[in-house]
């Protein structure tokens, strides 16, 4: 492995355990604001959603539903040093219409652009 995809690969999981730890506090401002600008987020109620404010009103109404306890596994990540993708398992549990608990999941892909800094900012996120 070469250490860009070492590196990267770092970065990715870095990502998602930030992303993680904002979902599982119910921090839609949080989670919106590891998107960028004119990010795409695309679930799989098939709506496009387009920039931080919309994507933080998906997530809140994510939490006020009752999901909770989600985590991202890395099945693979790469790129360059401006683009880079990541795809994972996620995990997460959400409630039944009466109230129980359901576990839910399936699989994520997410394109990431480096910042200036040398953070990264999510510009598309879809999962099923």
């Amino acid at each position: 492995m070469t250490a860009l995809a070492s590196s990267i690969k770092h970065d990715i999981a870095a990502a998602y355990a930030a992303w993680d730890s904002a979902f599982n506090k119910a921090d839609a401002r949080a989670i919106a604001a590891t998107y960028a600008s004119d990010a795409k987020l695309l679930p799989p109620t098939h709506q496009v959603i387009s920039g931080p404010t919309a994507i933080e009103s998906f997530f809140a109404g994510l939490f006020s539903s009752g999901f909770t306890d989600h985590r991202l596994v890395v099945i693979d990540a790469g790129g360059d040093e401006n683009i880079v993708y990541g795809t994972a398992h996620w995990s997460a549990n959400g409630k039944t219409a009466d109230g129980a608990s359901q576990p839910a999941g399936g699989i994520a892909t997410h394109v990431f652009e480096r910042q200036a800094d040398g953070s990264l900012k999510l510009k598309l996120h879809t999962f099923n």
